[in-house]
Formats: C-alpha cells, structure tokens, sequence
C-alpha cells in the first residue's frame, strides 16, 4: 500500500481506530549536511523599504536528509552597524501565522541603533505562506454563513462534526506527503538549518504566543545553538495542545466580559446601558438575532463570535466593535457590523493556509482525544462556566478529532544547558493564560520572567509598553536581565497601559496613532495562536 493510500485508508477507520505507526520526529536519526549559503534579493514594501527575501531548501523528513526537499522562505532587515550581534530569528505564532512581515516590524519598532546590530530574520515555517508547499487543505472551509456553534440540536451537532471531518480528509487528500511531517519538532530542526545558511555559530531568538513554543522546543534541540531568546506570551507546555485550549475558554470569556464592562463605563458614548451585565445581555441578544436571520449572507453567531473574538487579544480594538455592535443592537444598522466581521474575522484564502498549518501542527504534535463524547462533555462544561467561544473553540480544533496520523508526543522543553531567557507575559491574557509563563519559567533553569500586571493583552512587547519595552531592548543590547527574585513567581513586573477612549466622532475605519504599534502587532500575529 502506498503512501497516499495509507492515509486515505486510515481516514475511513472509526476515530477510535484513527492512529498509525509513524515514526517520531522526535527520534536522533541522520545529520542533515550543511544547509547551501543564501542569496538574498530586495523584495521592499512601502512599510519595509530594506526588506530583502531568500529562499532555503531543507528535507521533508528530517530522518531523511538526503530525501525530498521542501522550500522555507525567509526575510531579513540586514544590520549597518559596525557592532554586530549575529542573526535575530523572529515568529509571530500561530502555528500557521506568516513570519516574513515580522522582520520589517521587528526591525522598525527596536531602538534603532539597536536594530542596527542585528539581521533581523523572519520566516515562513514549513507549509506556511511563500514557503513550498504552502498547505490548503480545505479552500472556504470558514466561507459563510457556517452553522451555529452551539450544538442546540442533533443536526446543528452533526453539521459541525461534518465540516471537521471534510477538513481532516482535505488535508489528508490534498497533502499526503507533507502531512506527516507538519509538527513543531521538524520546524524547530527547520531552524537550525536556517541558522547553519545564516553562518551563525547561534542565533538569537523572539517569539510570541505558539513561538514560544517553537523557542522552547529549538532551544531543547539546540541549547547550544542559543545566544539569546525572548519568549513573549507563553504556551503552556505542559497542556499542549487540548487542554491548552480549554483553558483559553475561560479566559477569552473573562476579556469579553471586560470587553463589555468597558462598553458600560462608556454609556455616555453606547447608550447600551451602565450595567455590565446589562451590556453583556444586549450582546448576546445581538447573537441571538443573528441566528435567527444572519447578516447579508455573511455574519451568522458563529461569524459573529469570530468578530468579537479579536477584542480578547487587544483591546485596541475594542473602540470599532463596540461601535459595531451599538449600532445594531440600538437600531438594527448592520453595516458598522459587516464592517468589523471583515476587518477582523473573514478568512481569504492566506486565512485558509494559516487555518491549515495550525491544525496540521497542533493535531500532530500532541494526543488528542478520539471520542467525541469526551469533547461534548468538556466544552459542555466550558460553555457552562465561560459562553462566550466554548463551543466556537471546539469547531475550531475538531478536525483533530478525525486526524488520520497518530500524534508525536509533547516536547519535555526542561532545559538547564540553554543560556539564560527571558520571558514576557501579562496576567489576563487569554489566549495563552499566565500559568504558561510560570511553567516555563521553572523549567528553563536561569531564566526570568516579568509580568505586566493586570495586562489582558496577547503579546506585551514591541506594542506600547514602554517598561516591557525596556526589558526586551536592555537584554537584546547586552544581556542584561532583571535580578531573580528570591520569592515569588516573577523576578520583575510592570503596569499594564491605560484602556483605549471610544472613537471620535466621524471616525470608524483606520488604526488609532495612540495604538498603532500594537494594533501593527496585532495585525501581523493574527488570532487564534
């Protein structure tokens, strides 16, 4: 049977049957030769005008290095300084978040002659935007109007489950023979062959949200290989990736909460009421509206959760959905709302890539459970506890319940050989809880942890924070970190920023200037990481 036959095969079993013998990437098998030198070209953007792009072949199959080859494409902002501190990699998550434009940002949002002392490098990981082959494994999959989250009655339920398992057979179908090599061990050896065409003896290191696990990871391969790493929003470890997920149910509910709290401290501006609940009732009497005559075939609740849910990574955008939703629950005005679901939520066909990597990644990389009951009975007791996008978040991550590969094992990323790292986190973050950031911490040995205290925010550097800000600049400069401290979880703190003021009148497209570096931030991490 071949490969491809393989595959298909699998994915008409039961899902309790859905596994097969697929060796780790985890396993020490052959060394892959030196990776060739880079041949680097200008590819400027208006933003970017130094930007210069290349292109890196390194093997499908790690365990193969002589084998098939796949495609990385990478981006650099080059160093002009005389003092060079060798090549800063940089990953703004997903898994399945593009990395080329993260290079441009990086550079332009350090200190200057900072910036100067370093190539800035960005990628686009295995199967990911321009590298080859890019994933798609189900084009539209998120096309609209997609069936109500809540699985209110059997057909509701079974249409959900439907549209899981189309997308695990897309990607099983569409790419048999990248598939199984889609996990974030193969990525981590990915980098050390980008740092080997870089001629780097060690690379330096910035990741955000899942890039702090691929840090990890790297860094647990190549301890050697790491000069310096910042890890900025952390995964937990330790829940990779099912319970990672259950636990971001709580906490994106709890953002939303605040999210219609701030809308009550603003009454004046909404009219929704100064009662938070009272507000928090009108939004979801606005979904409720929703799924009974979704919005000009475009925004039905579960479009309408994929609109909101931006809010719980930054509250940047609060001021353009709480105009949205003003609009319609005062007056049934539905533009304002097709306004912000496009802005924030409608999946083109990048989205579809992005989508794809990160369920090939996480379905791989970690045991998920194969029986839909255990997923009902927990996002059940999720969506009891935390409504808000309980159930939007299972839809999200069931293909994984039909995966047809057998998943590799979570990466033990303990570490006492890695130089010292230091890593960010704010403690209401929701997309990747605070727990994650005091887990890691523990394991890296040396390493220290600052908290942005009361911070909601995903990703707390190089978006506003100027205390953040000075952490990440004093250790990229030279090393430096903040002192351990002798109790406690963290070894330095700083104070969250102020909350966003509604938008002026006449304004309702555009970024604020007050919030343009985190909203540029939030733009190139995407959600969902």
């Amino acid at each position: 049977m071949n490969r491809r036959a393989g595959v298909l095969a699998a994915m008409g079993a039961t899902v309790a049957g859905l596994v097969t013998g697929v060796p780790s990437a985890a396993t020490a098998g052959p060394v892959a030769p030196p990776a060739a030198a880079l041949k680097w070209a200008g590819c400027a953007t208006e933003e970017h005008p130094r930007l210069e792009c290349a292109s890196l072949q390194v093997p499908l199959d790690h365990g193969e290095p002589q084998g098939t080859k796949i495609t990385l494409a990478l981006s650099r902002i080059r160093h002009t300084s005389k003092t060079f501190q060798g090549p800063l990699l940089v990953n703004p998550g997903g898994p399945g978040a593009s990395g080329l434009k993260t290079a441009g940002f990086v550079a332009a949002s350090l200190p200057a002659g900072l910036a100067a002392q370093y190539d800035v490098i960005g990628f686009d990981p295995r199967g990911v935007g321009r590298s080859r082959p890019a994933l798609d494994c189900r084009p539209g999959h998120f096309a609209p109007v997609r069936p109500d989250s809540l699985p209110l009655d059997r057909k509701t339920e079974l249409a959900n489950l439907s549209r899981a398992r189309s997308f695990a057979l897309g990607c099983a179908t569409r790419h048999t023979e990248l598939l199984p090599h889609m996990n974030t061990v193969s990525m981590a050896k990915d980098l050390d062959l980008v740092r080997q065409a870089l001629g780097a003896a060690r690379i330096s290191y910035l990741g955000y949200s899942y890039g702090t696990y691929l840090g990890a990871v790297y860094a647990k391969h190549f301890p050697q290989r790491v000069r310096r790493a910042v890890l900025d929003s952390v995964v937990d470890p330790d829940k990779v990736w099912y319970r990672a997920n259950l636990a971001q149910n709580l906490g994106f509910d709890a953002r939303h909460k605040a999210f219609t709290a701030w809308v009550a401290k603003h009454h004046a501006t909404y009219r929704l009421g100064s009662d938070p609940a009272q507000v928090e009732a009108a939004w979801y009497a606005m979904r409720s509206a929703l799924a009974k005559a979704p919005v000009g075939g475009e925004i039905g609740p579960s479009e309408l959760e994929d609109t909101f849910l931006p809010g719980g990574y930054y509250n940047g955008f609060w001021p353009y959905l709480a105009d949205a939703f003003a609009a319609f629950a005062r007056g049934r005005d539905t533009r304002p709302l097709v306004e912000v679901y496009r802005t924030f939520a409608a999946v083109d066909k990048e989205g579809d890539n992005a989508y794809s990597v990160y369920a090939a990644v996480q379905c791989r990389d970690a045991a998920w459970p194969r029986n839909w009951g255990t997923w009902r009975l927990d996002h059940g007791a999720a969506h009891a506890k935390a409504p808000f996008s309980a159930w939007n978040n299972a839809w999200y991550n069931a293909p994984c319940l039909f995966w047809p590969l057998a998943p590799l094992g979570r990466t033990d990323v303990a570490n006492d050989k890695v130089p010292p790292v230091l890593i960010l986190q704010a403690t209401d973050d929701a997309a990747t809880p605070y727990e994650g950031a005091v887990t890691v911490h523990r394991r890296l040995r040396g390493s220290r942890l600052v908290v942005e205290q009361g911070g909601g925010n995903h990703a707390t550097s190089l978006s506003g924070n100027a205390c953040m800000d000075r952490h990440v600049t004093d250790y990229l400069a030279t090393g430096k970190l903040p002192p351990a401290a002798l109790t406690g979880e963290a070894d330095a703190y700083c104070a969250t920023g102020k909350e966003p003021e509604p938008l002026k009148p006449g304004v309702r497209t555009g970024v604020p200037d007050a919030d343009r570096a985190g909203a540029a931030l939030h733009r190139i991490l995407g959600h969902r990481n």
